[in-house]
């Protein structure tokens, strides 16, 4: 009965790390945003992405080898004989797992959403793995069934292993990705526009990293801007200047101090590069040239003014506004501030996205040309009435469904932050008309959707891997079911198997003190395989007929 707990501790430990491992590989996308998530919890900068996937690959490494080994076991008929330090070691990752797993649940639910659309670039390839994998289940399935005497544990087993099996073969029913579609249909390429500039190029929100942008020759730009103590509006994304600054080396006293709160003379004293090249947030600063890696590490907190100056002729612009403190002296003036800056810049009307929603009347009457844009999922009828043409949402907040209904209303729709190759090609085939990316430079190179399918070519697949797996499976029960009447080649197998496989040779304990009941065990496992090993053809016929095989 141990033996079985074990054994369903150790199945379950495997699908949880799995799906632990596949959830924190698919998230990739976000490892930028999830350290600044962290970043803004703890106070200090540190890259946690990279060594919680390297721990969660060595937990799921080390639980697959163990459920192979006791698969191995129980297909010879033995008991797993699980060590304890593989108990600790098993229970240790369990725990471990479940605690991560409801800490991210807590701290960021809206996280697991991307699970389920990493299933629309995954599921089919993943269907197929998995049938794959239970088809070769088959073989130890059927053993154990045809070792079973009772016909109640055989009807049981049997019961179990074909629901999953019928199971497997009718999931495809319920994949639906945008990217199993007809060529024809596939709509143009989404726009890109790069997220606070080239982030992974250059320091995020500064005057090189703008230019790296308009370098990749990309749709637009998207900025954070700030009304400085002294009504200069600049470009800075978090409240205090601390994680892209040295302003705890230059003004320690002040270091917690809201950014706006500091005048423009003391904002050009700062240097805003150095950060970059110390925490490499996108593992890139390695790549730079040598005069990248000097130009980067001289930068400087940018004003808005020169960064329109860059982007004015070709390139099209949101601007994400920061909330001023009320005792800032320009709280009630700083939109009209930015927007006359906005103006004398001579960037064109139709090139700006206007993202506020406060003082949005004034600025249609000011600025008649701008794009309208909401940051919050409104229904297309709402936004006529608002004069909105274009939402600005992250990429977990819309379905396939919302993007082909705004669409069929002549509504434009951005998602951010999309890094990721795969999800970039799902949100091309859904349709969106752009996104906004930290790697520019990698999507700009993507000619194609990573897969496209044709319907009629995803069913022809599905269907002929569920016949092939199908009749391997009734194969491997024909090839295993105790035969009366011709007992010798299933016998001469089960003699054959214990024969190969040594109880001494396979334990997952290898060299570890047993009771004495274990020794006896083994004693009396050990001398039959050697007696059948010496015994004569007729003999293990007469031997299979006494057994009942």
């Amino acid at each position: 009965q141990w033996e079985r707990l074990w054994f369903l501790i150790l199945t379950s430990s495997f699908f949880l790390t799995l799906v632990w491992f596949y959830f924190w590989w698919e998230v990739q996308n976000d490892y930028n945003e999830i350290n600044w998530f962290l970043y803004n919890r703890m106070g200090y900068w540190s890259d946690w992405s990279i060594p919680i996937l390297v721990t969660t690959a060595a937990g799921f490494t080390y639980i697959t080898v163990l459920l192979i080994l006791a698969l191995c076991h129980i297909a010879v008929g033995q008991q797993m004989n699980l060590h304890w330090l593989h108990k600790i070691g098993l229970m240790t990752t369990l725990i471990t797992t479940m605690v991560t797993m409801s800490s991210i649940a807590q701290l960021w639910d809206d996280e697991w959403e991307m699970v389920f659309i990493s299933l629309q670039a995954t599921a089919p390839f993943l269907h197929i793995g998995a049938l794959a994998a239970v088809t070769a289940l088959s073989w130890l399935i059927a053993g154990q069934f045809a070792r079973t005497e009772k016909a109640t544990s055989q009807m049981l087993m049997f019961t179990a292993y074909l629901a999953v099996v019928v199971a497997l073969y009718l999931v495809p029913l319920t994949i639906s990705s945008p990217c199993i579609m007809e060529r024809k249909a596939l709509g143009p390429k989404p726009a890109i526009i790069g997220h606070r500039g080239a982030p992974m190029l250059a320091p995020e929100n500064t005057l090189m990293s703008f230019q790296k942008a308009v370098e990749q020759k990309i749709y637009g730009v998207q900025a954070d801007v700030v009304l400085s103590y002294d009504g200069v509006p600049f470009l800075m994304h978090d409240k205090t200047l601390r994680r892209t600054t040295n302003v705890e080396e230059v003004f320690p006293e002040r270091a917690y101090e809201h950014s706006s709160m500091f005048n423009w003379t003391d904002l050009e004293k700062l240097n805003a590069g150095e950060w970059f090249l110390k925490n490499d947030p996108f593992w890139t600063a390695g790549s730079l040239s040598r005069s990248d890696y000097l130009e980067a590490a001289n930068q400087s907190v940018c004003k808005l003014a020169d960064m329109l100056e860059v982007i004015k002729d070709n390139t099209s612009l949101i601007l994400n506004f920061q909330n001023l403190p009320p005792a800032h002296p320009y709280y009630s003036t700083y939109i009209n501030i930015t927007l006359e800056t906005i103006l004398a810049s001579g960037i064109r009307q139709q090139a700006m996205m206007w993202l506020p929603d406060m003082e949005r009347q004034l600025v249609r009457q000011i600025a008649p040309g701008f794009q309208q844009t909401s940051g919050l999922k409104l229904d297309a009828e709402r936004m006529r009435e608002k004069g909105i043409v274009k939402l600005n949402l992250r990429y977990t907040k819309v379905t396939n469904e919302d993007i082909r209904d705004y669409t069929m209303a002549n509504l434009s729709v951005n998602l951010y932050t999309v890094n990721e190759p795969w999800l970039y090609s799902i949100l091309w085939c859904a349709g969106v008309q752009s996104v906004t990316s930290d790697s520019s430079h990698v999507l700009r190179k993507v000619p194609f959707p990573i897969w496209l399918m044709p319907p009629d070519e995803y069913h022809l697949i599905w269907i002929t891997s569920d016949l092939i797996s199908f009749i391997i499976i009734v194969g491997v029960f024909i090839f295993q079911k105790p035969a009366p009447d011709i007992p010798l080649l299933p016998c001469r197998w089960r003699l054959g198997s214990i024969r190969t496989y040594n109880p001494e040779q396979i334990m997952l304990s290898a060299a570890v003190r047993r009771s004495s009941r274990d020794v006896k065990i083994m004693k009396e496992k050990l001398i039959f395989s050697e007696i059948n090993n010496g015994v004569e053809t007729t003999d293990e016929l007469s031997l299979c007929s006494e057994n009942g095989y």
